[in-house]
């Protein structure tokens, strides 16, 4: 089958089996970050495994669940989780969800994660002002896609300039730790050396992950407009003495879930 085609017969698959209508936001939620998911009114759950030519993740973290509700009276649909180029998928199949969503014409979309902080505090929210891609094998490799966008794709604004300055409006005004930087990708599933971090830090860079990036590159193809939000979880390698590990991820997010619920609630009302 091709790409083309597994798009439009998820979308398809959706359409025909759910009322998709009236969404115009979607979010995709990282690693232990899936809380907001309970706050939602008149809920609808759907398992990625149920949706056509969707795959299911296997990291601690995600629940591989698509879910359709209301927050602040605005319909949204979130994606609880994702699946990663680490676990053996191709970058096609990374971003294919975000293919459905633009074939739905939702328009706005929110990626948040989990990431490792080279200059933040843990705990900490940052608002992606722009990322670093050069170790991300480029998912519009290929046959481009002329139903969703042109071969190359201007990214001088990936992330939106006028969502970020609303984000960090609505937080400081909440009173949550934000800031702003760069974020990198990089493909894991190890971490990160501490030679790696000294030379991303050398570059400017301020929090480093394993996702988002594929999937902001394919939305951003699509016109899509974006808002990243990575949630400082531990200090990169390198910066602390304590040795990595994906407990510690989720323990965090865990612990900086209301500030990000509030955040995130702020932002879905006025984006």
């Amino acid at each position: 089958m091709k790409y083309l085609d597994k798009i439009t017969v998820a979308k398809n698959w959706l359409e025909n089996n759910y009322d998709m209508s009236g969404i115009d936001m979607a979010l995709v939620l990282g690693s232990g970050l899936g809380s907001i998911a309970e706050r939602l009114e008149k809920p609808i759950e759907i398992n990625f495994n149920d949706i056509p030519n969707f795959k299911t993740g296997k990291v601690k973290g995600h629940n591989n669940k698509l879910i359709i509700g209301y927050i602040q009276g605005r319909k949204v649909l979130i994606l609880q989780g994702r699946i990663h180029f680490y676990e053996g998928n191709s970058m096609l199949d990374v971003t294919l969800p975000i293919r459905v969503l633009n074939m739905l014409k939702i328009k706005k979309l929110i990626l948040t994660n989990a990431a490792g902080g080279l200059t933040g505090d843990v705990g900490q929210l940052m608002i992606i002002e722009d990322h670093l891609d050069l170790f991300c094998q480029n998912p519009l490799i290929g046959e481009n896609l002329e139903e969703f966008g042109e071969r190359f794709p201007d990214m001088s604004e990936v992330y939106s300039k006028k969502a970020i300055k609303l984000a960090l409006k609505i937080g400081m005004g909440l009173g949550v730790k934000i800031t702003k930087g760069t974020y990198c990708y990089l493909t894991g599933p190890s971490y990160e050396t501490p030679f790696d971090i000294k030379v991303l830090k050398t570059l400017g860079v301020n929090a480093v992950g394993m996702s988002t990036v594929p999937e902001a590159i394919v939305a951003k193809h699509s016109g899509m407009e974006i808002l990243g939000i990575s949630c400082i979880t531990n200090l990169a390698a390198g910066i602390s003495e304590k040795p990595l590990n994906h407990l510690e991820v989720v323990e965090t997010t865990s612990k900086v879930s209301n500030e990000f619920i509030k955040l995130l609630e702020g932002v879905i009302k006025e984006f």
